[in-house]
């Protein structure tokens, strides 16, 4: 969401709220290139004059404010699967990726990434609240899970 708004504030000099930024990404974000271009009216504060001012934002164009964060992402994931040990990579490769929370909604993140992996990626069911469910499932079930956990101390 702040690279959107710090793209429009450099592009069209005009301050929008978190809330702006995060209806932009929801209507029209995508970090694929999409067939059709879509646009949104974006309403905010001219910087140079302090009164309100509506613009016309393409999705190329918030694409290409997203490109920062999405390129980070997918570094990171790239770095995580170096460092992943054979046996879970090999999983991995067999069953792919599995993306949660809030980015897994941006559209074409799952196409993106798996064409920079050359590994198969879905996004979870229900991305926003799965890593929670799974949580409060593991704690749960702590005791069991105890038996099978492998402790760093020494």
């Amino acid at each position: 969401d702040e690279a959107i708004s710090q793209y429009i504030k450099r592009n069209y000099n005009l301050m929008i709220g978190e809330q702006t930024s995060e209806e932009i990404k929801r209507e029209i974000g995508s970090a694929y290139p999409q067939e059709n271009e879509e646009f949104i009216e974006v309403r905010g504060r001219d910087l140079v004059t302090g009164l309100p001012k509506v613009i016309s934002l393409s999705s190329r164009e918030v694409m290409e404010a997203l490109a920062e964060p999405v390129t980070a992402i997918i570094e990171a994931v790239k770095m995580t699967l170096e460092k992943t040990p054979p046996e879970l990579a090999a999983d991995i490769l067999d069953r792919g990726i599995v993306m949660s929370g809030g980015g897994a909604l941006l559209r074409g993140l799952d196409r993106l990434l798996s064409e920079e992996t050359d590994m198969p990626v879905q996004v979870a069911e229900d991305p926003l609240s799965c890593c929670a469910r799974g949580t409060g499932l593991a704690l749960d079930a702590l005791d069991d899970l105890s038996k099978v956990l492998i402790s760093n101390r020494r």
